[in-house]
């Protein structure tokens, strides 16, 4: 008897194949084996039982993942990563047309047109090529195309309590907190709610900083998170002045974190030690010799 799985094997590429055909041939091949995999009888118990919302966690995970390998620059991690970033939009669009709502093709003419449609000066009529970008065209077609989907699913559908009708729409409540503070400082911004220059966004850092220490002395909990959360959106929007992208920015801390903490276990372990066993001071010592072992370039 025979597998349709036999039928999903790599095939080596004809001496004709071009870039084209060959992307064609592997897209071809991915759609038939997620086909495969979400088949009731013959397919993966695993992925069959799996919906749009058990998915997303993994969806997001993959785009981390494709940032992470991005920031290391490891270009063969990249690759690896972005096919299971592809995989993501696979599967959802497999779901989605075993339930009547859309495919995998309705998905990629749904972004060739949005970006045929947002790039008239690439690929309009000769005056719009001519015209090239005009200021505030792009804005004005994502407004468009946002009162659009507005009219199509109804004053409810949008990110979280914004109204449609607000600069602030479109800025989805998925976002993580810092990426979404930025999209929402980005969009006050354009209608003139922002701070003229990076040190008014210090200015107002220091102001939170000191409500954070008063909270810390004389309020709860409940007002130390607040004045906490003040803190973290003024330092993504210094981040923005900054045009630095803070997602990027807190990966990098993180990843220097746990290189110098790392130093100090090392440190430790030469002594017969473990942090738990050591004082803060000793762990302080190792710490700064790790400052200036990055600095030398040890």
């Amino acid at each position: 008897m025979t597998n349709a799985a036999d039928d999903l094997r790599p095939a080596a590429p004809g001496p004709a194949t071009g870039p084209r055909s060959a992307a064609e041939a592997e897209l071809t091949r991915l759609l038939a084996i997620m086909a495969a995999l979400r088949a009731p009888a013959t397919g993966c118990p695993w992925d069959i039982e799996q919906d749009f919302r058990s998915i997303a966690p993994y969806t997001v995970e993959e785009a981390y993942e494709v940032a992470d390998a991005i920031e290391r620059g490891d270009m063969a991690d990249l690759e690896d990563e972005l096919g299971d970033l592809l995989l993501q939009v696979v599967f959802h669009a497999r779901m989605a047309e075993e339930a009547g709502l859309f495919d995998f093709a309705g998905v990629a003419r749904a972004i060739t047109a949005k970006m045929l449609r947002r790039h008239p000066h690439v690929f309009g009529d000769e005056i719009a090529r001519g015209a090239g970008m005009a200021k505030g065209a792009w804005d004005r077609i994502k407004a468009q195309e946002k009162a659009a989907r507005a009219a199509r699913a109804g004053a409810g559908a949008h990110a979280g309590d914004i109204p449609a009708a607000s600069a602030l729409s479109g800025v989805t409540a998925a976002l993580p907190a810092l990426t979404r503070a930025v999209k929402l400082q980005e969009r006050a911004g354009k209608v003139g709610f922002d701070w003229n220059d990076p040190f008014a966004v210090i200015a107002k850092m220091r102001e939170e900083l000191d409500e954070t220490e008063a909270a810390l002395r004389t309020e709860g909990i409940d007002r130390q998170r607040e004045e906490v959360g003040d803190l973290l959106f003024a330092t993504a929007n210094l981040a923005r002045h900054l045009a630095v992208d803070p997602e990027g920015a807190l990966r990098a801390a993180n990843a220097k974190f746990v290189r110098r903490f790392l130093f100090i276990e090392a440190g430790l372990a030469a002594q017969g030690l473990a942090p738990a066993d050591a004082s803060l001071d000793e762990m302080e010592a190792l710490w700064t010799e790790a400052k200036r072992a990055e600095k030398a370039g040890v």
